[in-house]
């Protein structure tokens, strides 16, 4: 007998999300590092630690990824955990370094060998790692995590591996599972939520095209919240979506509630006005077994 297939409802995280508006721009990752692991096989709400991986080993990468500043992401090729046949050996392995706007990938022969390298030097980048700055594509899957990520992130992998088969992977949750479908470009760090099949050629041609789609960005990696609410403002009000027309600058709170960010926009200096406050309690999850408030970023004026 098959399996059923997951269904989401209208008290789902995602849809429930969607009807009160939540806003979606300072909800990225604040860290600009990720040590992107393959595992084929089903992951368990952990990811790499609960998987088919030897969960020891799995610990110890984590731990030392770390230890090197970086964030780390279980990936799988599409539809790569149902095969049954043999598999290339080993584990493809890209280190993501936001700032640099750099992809390292490599093939570690086995995730021992992976921890082992990592403990020696966590900011591992071994001699044959090959340098890329091609946009990837993260599509977070992560249905035991959140059942919207599954429900709603695998339709949008298929239409993105339509397009760009090479360079689409299956991940691990990256946070705001209630903004799924949710998307990670690399090296470049943006992060988009709310995506859906349709939007895939565009965000593709977007991201070729240097520029932002601003109205699923929730942030790029690497930067505080307020940083990335005044990005997303900047391009908004502007009508600028290239990636390098703004590049925060520096911070300043302003008050309790208050931080301005300073921008530099294609013809100067900007100030974003952006406020912050505590959402009302919430289901923000599907799996979260009470209500819980969420950090409410708004972009209020652009100067």
């Amino acid at each position: 007998m098959s399996r059923p297939v997951p269904r989401e409802s209208a008290a789902s995280c995602a849809p429930a999300a969607a009807e009160r508006g939540d806003p979606m721009p300072g909800t990225a990752l604040t860290i600009g590092r990720l040590l992107l692991v393959e595992q084929a096989g089903p992951w368990g709400p952990r990811g790499l630690v609960e998987s088919r991986a030897d969960p020891v080993l799995a610990d110890r990468i984590d731990q030392a990824a770390a230890a090197g500043g970086a964030r780390m992401q279980a990936v799988r090729r599409p539809g790569r955990h149902a095969q049954r046949g043999p598999v290339e050996p080993g584990h493809e392995v890209m280190l993501v370094d936001v700032a640099a706007g750099t992809t390292w990938r490599w093939r570690a022969a086995s995730l021992a060998a992976l921890a082992e390298a990592l403990e020696a030097d966590p900011v591992l980048r071994p001699p044959e790692a090959v340098a890329e700055t091609d946009p990837t594509y993260l599509v977070c899957t992560h249905g035991s995590h959140d059942l919207c990520c599954a429900v709603r992130g695998r339709p949008v992998l298929r239409a993105l591996a339509e397009l760009r088969p090479d360079h689409v992977w299956e991940t691990t949750h990256v946070g705001g599972d209630r903004f799924a479908a949710n998307v990670l470009v690399v090296p470049t760090g943006e992060l988009y939520g709310r995506v859906t099949p349709d939007d895939a050629a565009r965000l593709v041609a977007d991201t070729d095209a240097g520029c932002v789609v601003v109205d699923r960005f929730r942030g790029r990696l690497g930067l505080a919240p307020a940083a990335q609410v005044g990005l997303a403002l900047a391009h908004e009000r502007l009508g600028d979506p290239r990636r390098d027309a703004v590049r925060m600058t520096s911070l300043e709170r302003v008050d309790p509630e208050t931080v301005a960010v300073h921008l530099e926009g294609p013809d100067g200096p900007l100030v974003a006005t952006v406020a912050t406050a505590w959402g009302d309690p919430e289901q923000l999850t599907c799996r979260g077994t009470a209500p819980s408030r969420a950090r409410v970023l708004r972009g209020v004026s652009l100067e």
